[in-house]
């Protein structure tokens, strides 16, 4: 339960004086509901102003407050401007333009009467001008020589926000301090609340901009180190297999050096009394999903259940048809549950697992469903990591009387800062090293207005008996979905290509995708057009040709990802990038470096850099650390210094029971990371 100290920052927008329904609403688009919202929208800037008697040259291009007297209104005649002509206090004629409701703008500047405006001052020809000043009456509620501007949305000034911002802070109490003293005496940093209102006054301070960032990483960085904690305090089930289904199943090709470290890792995890909680990174095609099968095995040797869970049905059919190949003729039960299993087939596999006669499940969201039982699960696979948040790795192993062993892999390749901040509770595994026979993929960028050459290569390659994808462009904020652009592509390749294109897309329900995939997968048809939903897993040997359009709009770690679906066969395997016209340079380096490596890892630290943590594979992803202080900078800098504090914190200062873990506590709150608080309680 929240700490009532804390209860003013989390009261709605409504109870502050002024806000009614439609303020509330245009506040609500900026993701404003509560005080602590507010208090969170930290400042873009400052606008700086000078007050002047009268205009000068040395004064253009500047914000400037001036007294002026009206002479004469021009009323706009068609679409030109309104024009009231006003001399300042220098004798000076000034042009104020006003290009809409120029009635509003004569009554506010009546003839003869003195007025203060405030404005950018321009010259316009030989004449000083200002477009759409401010106005109001010589001493009453002038602008400030200084004005912090925030991020806004329409209907919304940031003089409002600004005064909401005033009101809030005086709900904002003062709080004990969770910062470790030294850090606090080396940094010259200042307590949260002063931190908080100097932003707000002063949004160029670094120093409180630093004090902020750090506050909200400790949180998260805290959250994580008491999941470890209360994880590891947590009896699991020692689990050792006898080697007699790992023996005989038949391996496609021999472990590589890397495979095997870490199944030594894995093995030495599974075989202790404290639950493993391990993350598996591995690139493209470096054989992760080998590793967690030898691991399902050691767990069903051990005469316990494994699952297997699956960001996307495809994915999930895919591992279930693998499995099923491999383990089938070992006496290994293997079964699959996402959201069409329904019925019977639903009943029978819910049966298998309550009495132990399914030894693996694989599936979707679906195997977290609270009428999902399992008689003794002793180890969750989770693929595809960055799919699944904190919460959910705890759901899935509440599943057990005794909480199981956790195996999440990812393979997108993820930089140190960010395995801190979003896998902090979990050990780390790599397989850096990649299985014989994988070559690199050629790699080239071409300009989209040679996309009938791209074309007629495409006619080449399939008539050689290749096939090829054809990925479609992400359409962010516009009115054609990247499905209808997938649809648009694939009638276009219909032309050239009759019988022989295949289309997937987000919209598509299940059977619809699986059956198309399942047509490419066996080679009936030879090009499959899609949007990123084969970004993850789909393995089709004979496919070694990627065309990706609209290249520059994906993130890097997401081209990636989309280059890995081809170079699985004995073929050489290219990756066409199309870029549009117009570059950023963001775009330009992007691409550059995907022609350059194959290297995932070195790609995941670039994308960091250029796109920030919330972005690491080009769309933000639900479930994971989300900063709404800290830049991807301030991420960097500050998490191994955050990390080390909260260790500090729960190995030397008694934890959260102790004076400092009582004000760490109030952070964890205040930062939304409270989840902690109620597992150490409930742990």
């Amino acid at each position: 339960m929240r700490p009532e100290l804390l209860n003013p920052l989390f009261a709605e927008v409504e109870t502050l004086k002024g806000v009614g329904p439609q303020v509330a609403r245009q506040l609500g688009r900026l993701g404003i509901a509560r005080t602590v919202d507010l208090l969170f929208h930290l400042p873009t800037g400052a606008i700086e102003r000078i007050r002047a008697p009268g205009a000068a040259p040395v004064l253009l291009g500047r914000q400037v407050i001036l007294d002026v007297t009206p002479r004469e209104v021009r009323l706009s005649r068609g679409r030109g401007p309104t024009r009231i002509y006003a001399v300042d206090g220098e004798g000076n004629m000034l042009t104020l333009a006003f290009f809409n409701n120029g009635g509003w703008a004569a009554k506010q500047l009546p003839i003869g009467e003195a007025r203060t405006i405030t404005g950018k001052l321009e010259s316009y020809g030989d004449e000083w001008q200002m477009v759409h000043p401010e106005v109001t009456e010589p001493g009453k509620g002038e602008p400030a020589l200084k004005e912090t501007v925030y991020p806004l949305t329409e209907g919304l000034t940031s003089r409002r926000v600004r005064e909401l911002v005033h009101a809030s802070l005086s709900h904002a109490p003062v709080l004990p301090e969770w910062v470790e003293p030294s850090i606090l005496a080396r940094q010259g940093w200042k307590d949260w609340r002063t931190a908080l209102a100097t932003i707000h006054a002063e949004p160029d301070d670094t120093s409180a901009r630093q004090r902020l960032a750090y506050d909200e990483i400790f949180a998260n960085q805290l959250a994580l180190q008491l999941l470890r904690q209360v994880s590891r305090r947590k009896k699991g089930v020692p689990l050792r297999g006898d080697g007699r289904l790992t023996g005989a199943l038949r391996l496609p090709y021999a472990l590589t050096g890397a495979q095997r470290r870490v199944v030594e890792e894995i093995r030495g995890d599974m075989g202790q009394e404290v639950p493993m909680l391990r993350l598996l990174q591995g690139d493209v095609g470096s054989g992760k999903t080998l590793v967690a099968l030898l691991a399902m095995l050691e767990a069903v040797e051990a005469g316990a259940q494994a699952a297997m869970l699956a960001p996307t049905e495809i994915l999930a059919r895919q591992h279930h048809a693998t499995l099923l190949r491999q383990l089938d003729a070992i006496g290994v039960r293997v079964a699959i549950l996402t959201g069409r299993e329904k019925g019977r087939a639903r009943e029978s596999v819910l049966m298998g697992l309550a009495d132990g006669s399914i030894d693996i499940l694989v599936g979707t969201h679906a195997i977290f469903q609270d009428k999902v039982a399992y008689k003794r699960l002793g180890l969750v696979v989770i693929d595809e990591q960055h799919r699944f948040g904190v919460s959910e790795r705890l759901l899935l192993t509440s599943k057990a009387e005794r909480p199981p062993h956790l195996l999440a892999m990812t393979a997108t390749p993820i930089p140190r800062t960010l395995t801190l901040t979003q896998y902090g509770e979990m050990d780390v595994s790599k397989i850096d090293e990649m299985p014989p026979g994988r070559t690199p993929v050629e790699t080239r960028v071409i300009a989209e207005e040679r996309v009938a050459e791209v074309v007629d290569g495409l006619a080449r390659h399939v008539a050689s008996g290749g096939q090829a994808y054809w990925v479609c462009p992400l359409v962010a904020e516009s009115e054609t979905s990247d499905a209808a652009a997938a649809e648009e592509r694939a009638e276009a390749l219909r032309l050239r290509f009759p019988g022989q294109v295949g289309l997937v897309h987000g919209r598509m329900k299940g059977a619809e995708k699986d059956a198309v995939m399942a047509e490419f997968a066996a080679d009936r048809l030879k090009i499959l057009v899609a949007t990123t939903v084969i970004e993850v897993g789909v393995d089709v040997p004979n496919a070694a040709l990627m065309i990706i359009e609209g290249a520059e709009r994906f993130g890097l770690a997401q081209l990636h990802q989309l280059r890995g679906r081809v170079g699985r066969g004995a073929a050489k395997s290219t990756c066409l990038l199309l870029r549009g016209g117009s570059l950023s340079e963001t775009g330009r380096a992007r691409l550059a470096l995907m022609r350059e490596t194959n290297d995932g890892f070195r790609i995941a630290e670039e994308d960091l850099k250029l796109r920030g943590p919330g972005e690491i594979l080009g769309v933000r992803q639900s479930g994971e650390a989300q900063f709404r202080l800290a830049t991807p900078e301030q991420v960097q800098e500050l998490v191994p210094m955050a990390t080390q504090d909260a260790r500090l914190l729960l190995d030397r200062d008694g934890g959260l029971s102790g004076e400092r873990g009582q004000a760490a506590r109030l952070c964890l709150y205040l930062f939304e990371r409270d989840q902690a608080v109620d597992l150490l309680r409930s742990g």
